[in-house]
């Protein structure tokens, strides 16, 4: 399997054709599920263990819980006309002060549930208009549609659940 990339590293072109958010909505709209099957009948164990300061596979999950937050701000932005979206914190304190891996996987599942649904009820009930509306991205100094906010929100959850198959074949 091809090594690790880094999140931050990674650079993205914006192209997605706008008869593309429905699907693109779809892959958002299925992270909690996929992140649900990933887990399924994992020990206790195997859901908190670390290769070194990297996070478990419970740390993870939480980590996308955390970041529910950030994407309703940026749609909130989207939605207000603002030129430029809300930057990510870049040391993900969030993630590392929850302790996500002190809780109840179920839990922080839930949680993935409901905050996700939340966001995904307010794309599904969006005007057309703003699909194509603009911002700049704050870490990639680029233009970003609210397309492209769901397409990155996509691509987020598939990177973290592509580290969580890795650490699934490491450890079990």
């Amino acid at each position: 399997m091809p090594e690790r990339y880094i999140w931050v590293e990674r650079k993205f072109r914006f192209e997605l054709p706008v008869w593309m958010f429905p699907n693109t909505v779809e892959r958002v709209r299925g992270g909690p599920a996929r992140a649900e099957d990933a887990v399924r009948g994992l020990s206790d164990k195997l859901l908190t263990s670390k290769v070194g300061e990297q996070w478990s596979i419970q740390e993870h999950i939480g980590h996308l819980v955390d970041l529910e937050s950030l994407w309703a701000t940026r749609l909130d932005e989207f939605i207000a006309g603002a030129s430029h979206l809300t930057a990510w914190e870049e040391t993900n304190r969030a993630t590392y002060d929850a302790k996500h891996n002190d809780n109840e996987i179920g839990t922080i599942l839930g949680k993935f549930r409901a905050e996700r649904a939340k966001f995904v009820q307010r794309l599904d009930e969006l005007d057309d208009f703003l699909i194509e509306r603009q911002a700049l991205h704050p870490r990639l100094q680029t233009p970003m549609r609210l397309i492209d906010l769901v397409y990155f929100v996509a691509e987020h959850d598939d990177h973290h659940l592509a580290d969580i198959t890795r650490l699934r074949r490491r450890f079990g």
